[in-house]
């Protein structure tokens, strides 16, 4: 156990010191005055996980009468404007196409026709961010990001005069949500390169709900909404 203990302390020891020097050595800076353009360009390419928050109208104890929301991955393309305000603040326009699927699972049903729903969504994704940052250490420079956004489902079925009882789930087209995560931004040799991370929420219900309002399936639905992660790699 001494000897476990003894390596533990060597290892942090030694990552400390990287640590330190990695932050508190002077390295050559790439891209100098990149920060110091008034506007700049570039596009991302990510990933996204979709998710539904459901509030019901009547909560049962048995959590077998609540609707299982299966996520998968997704994938995201878009550009991105960013306008510098001062050493530490960004505003940044970053419009994309989402695509994702989400599985609904309705409970009371025995066949699959019935209790499954493929929800299927392509979003034109249009967020306007602040973008709060650090002073740059060396060629690295964290922020936290935070906005608001909106969204064009282009596969909401919301005009759609079927609905689930014809196996056809529709939700609103237009969404607005807000935003949060944070990133890092790598100042390369040719370029910068950003990975980030950001929590979406949407702030409305996107249900249309079924004609009849005894549905099985959206009868006892009082909210749908939308909430997400997304993992971006941003080039500039």
């Amino acid at each position: 156990m001494k000897k476990l203990f003894f390596v533990l302390a060597v290892l942090c020891i030694a990552n400390s010191a990287n640590a330190q020097w990695f932050f508190n050595k002077e390295r050559l800076a790439n891209l100098e005055n990149f920060d110091k353009k008034r506007f700049s360009w570039g596009y991302f390419l990510g990933f996204n996980s979709y998710d539904f928050k459901i509030d019901y109208k009547d909560q049962y104890a048995d959590d077998n009468t609540d609707i299982q929301v299966e996520r998968s991955a997704g994938f995201n393309v878009g550009l991105i404007g960013d306008m510098r305000i001062n050493e530490y603040l960004n505003l940044r326009l970053e419009p994309g196409l989402y695509f994702t699927q989400r599985n609904l699972n309705f409970p009371g049903f025995t066949e699959q026709k019935d209790y499954l729903r493929e929800v299927k969504s392509t979003y034109i994704h249009v967020p306007l961010l602040l973008k709060v940052s650090t002073k740059r250490l060396n060629n690295i420079k964290p922020f936290i990001i935070g906005g608001v956004s909106t969204s064009l489902n282009l596969s909401s079925n919301e005009k759609n005069p079927e609905d689930n009882e014809q196996g056809k789930f529709r939700m609103t087209k237009s969404t607005n949500y807000y935003e949060l995560g944070f990133g890092i931004d790598f100042y390369l040799y040719y370029f910068k390169f950003t990975p980030s991370i950001r929590g979406v929420f949407a702030m409305s219900d996107e249900l249309v709900p079924d004609d009849d309002p005894n549905s099985p399936w959206t009868g006892n639905i009082d909210k749908l909404a939308s909430r997400g992660i997304f993992i971006n790699f941003t080039f500039q």
